[in-house]
């Protein structure tokens, strides 16, 4: 556990004590720019202010619907400091979403970053009758008169003078009545079928979760971290932001994943923390080269400061792992979930094992149940579901959260993850398939860059494959083809053929039952745009055989791919 009993009693002592010290750096117009600790922790408390001024009362719930930027550091820790919840939004959500998500926390206010995203709530106004402000941090023109519309800049600067100063002592009143149990967000899982569900998580989760993956992480005060993982999920929310406070090191925002390298040979950051879909491509940037060229490329992407990797939210292939350890640049897996705070279990530089995701922090209980599921116990285990105890009932029992993930324990306690328990699927002829592990097994193939596995009650396994197109390019050219595609779908014969022949052959080193027998090329990637991924880039697999189940069908009636 940590000396603090609360995210804002642990913020405002560093922000004391690092003063001047640069905190957060984000770029603007081309340039990056700096923000102290003391200026960090004086906007927070202007907010703060702000918020109360307003009328949030402790317990109340505020959303924050933005891509992340500076204000969304700043504006999570004001929202804590007023004694409230925040509720956290991914940017991409559709208004119906947006709507669902702030009218199911009974939130009363919302944050957004533009006109855009205040457009949203906007539009969705009348299905949100407790919702009684919105701030922007750009300037918005508003849509309506329902709800009292201000800036950034105004909720911070509203109070002066005598005002302003009882509002900063009422700050400090309601940090104090803060302790470990008080509910700190709710975060709204990412939801393959039906409604989401709001993860309940307090200061206590989510300090001792951040302060104990601190302690194996070997991050220092003069490091810098290199941030751009949606906020509004709970890997970065823990370890780009509680973490790095934690620690006291600077966090530099990237401008978005787009600019991921760019931004990489701007800050040349210590630290990088991301999701497997990143390492792939840079991997398969530099797999054809020989092993020298590869490790220097390889450095000249993460930059000569650089001291680790780190990569959750998805299982990271092997050889990825294997290759980037040989460049002498270690990518360390880790794992959790959202119920979680989220990490379970994790890498270091000092106890590693590829493959693995690493053992379990401390004061985190993990063991095995008789059908192979992880449970988990410990401060890190979420309150429970947002309004709903059925759901929190029958994800916790005795203290255990049931993560709904396969794996196994070595013997030195390294924890390995087979499968989600609730993917395992059947075929008609009665054969367990964890599709997971075939889908890793798919996308090892060079020219292979994402793959959802089909086939409960089916007769054999079929699959989408999403091709690598750069390279699928280089053969069509060296082949003197084409191409071709019926808008969703490749059909050119002499490719298919030659995916054929690549499937088959990975597939030899799996049991007959499971191999993918059959398949369907997609003529564009999964996008997050089409809920076809999470923030996070991880593949909604339910959502996506829901949207193609028809065309995966009819697979099981024709005699060919």
């Amino acid at each position: 556990m940590t000396q603090w009993t609360s995210l804002c009693a642990m913020h405002r002592f560093q922000s004391q004590r690092l003063g001047p010290r640069v905190a957060l750096r984000f770029p603007e117009h081309g340039l990056y720019h700096d923000i102290s600790w003391d200026t960090y922790r004086r906007q927070a408390d202007q907010a703060a202010a702000g918020l109360i001024d307003l009328g949030i009362q402790p317990g109340d719930r505020v959303a924050i619907l933005s891509e992340n930027r500076f204000e969304w550091l700043i504006a999570d820790h004001a929202i804590l400091s007023a004694g409230a919840v925040d509720v956290p939004l991914h940017a991409p959500l559709a208004p119906a979403q947006v709507a669902y998500q702030v009218g199911h926390s009974e939130s009363r206010g919302i944050v957004v970053s533009s006109q855009a995203q205040a457009d949203k709530v906007f539009a969705v106004l009348d299905d949100l009758p407790l919702l009684e402000f919105l701030v922007s941090f750009e300037p918005v023109e508003s849509r309506s008169d329902q709800i009292r519309v201000l800036s950034w800049d105004q909720l911070r600067h509203q109070l002066s003078g005598e005002a302003l100063k009882a509002t900063y002592q009422e700050v400090q009143r309601r940090e104090a009545h803060l302790n470990t149990e008080s509910l700190a967000t709710i975060i709204y899982t990412s939801g393959t079928t039906g409604h989401p569900k709001g993860v309940m998580l307090t200061h206590g989760n989510l300090l001792c979760n951040a302060a104990s993956t601190c302690e194996i992480s070997f991050i220092t005060i003069e490091d810098t971290l290199l941030s751009w993982l949606p906020y509004s999920h709970i890997y970065a929310r823990c370890v780009d932001h509680y973490l790095t406070s934690i620690a006291g090191v600077t966090v530099a925002l990237a401008e978005s994943v787009d600019t991921l390298m760019s931004n990489l040979s701007e800050i040349q950051p210590h630290w990088l923390t991301s999701v497997p879909r990143v390492y792939e491509k840079v991997w398969n940037s530099v797999a054809t080269l020989d092993e020298d060229t590869r490790n220097a490329a390889l450095h000249t992407v993460f930059g000569p400061r650089i001291k680790q990797l780190t990569s959750g939210g998805a299982p990271l292939p092997r050889q990825i792992a294997e290759g980037f350890f040989a460049a002498g640049l270690p990518l360390l897996e880790g794992y959790g979930l959202t119920e979680s705070s989220p990490v379970i279990s994790f890498n270091s530089v000092e106890q590693y094992r590829i493959g693995s995701v690493g053992k379990a922090l401390n004061d985190v209980d993990v063991r095995i149940a008789d059908d192979g599921e992880i449970l988990t116990r410990g401060p890190h285990v979420m309150r429970g579901y947002w309004k709903n105890e059925e759901a929190t009932n029958e994800t916790i029992e005795d203290g255990w959260l049931k993560t709904g993930d396969v794996g196994r324990l070595d013997e030195d306690g390294f924890l390995y993850i087979t499968d989600r328990k609730k993917d395992l699927f059947v075929t008609s002829s009665g054969k367990n398939i964890a599709p997971a592990e075939l889908e890793r097994i798919l996308c090892r193939d060079e020219y292979v860059d994402q793959a959802v596995v089909y086939g409960d009650g089916r007769q054999f396994v079929s699959a989408l494959l999403v091709p690598d197109f750069a390279k699928l390019q280089t053969v069509a050219d060296e082949r003197n083809v084409e191409l071709t595609s019926d808008e969703e779908f490749l059909t050119t014969p002499e490719l298919l053929a030659f995916l054929e022949e690549r499937v088959h052959t990975v597939m030899q080193q799996v049991s007959q039952p499971e191999r993918v027998k059959k398949f369907l090329v997609l003529a564009r990637p999964f996008q997050v745009s089409d809920g076809e991924l999470t923030a996070t880039l991880k593949v909604r697999r339910r959502h996506i055989i829901a949207r193609y189940e028809e065309q995966l069908a009819t697979l099981y009636e024709s005699g060919g791919n």
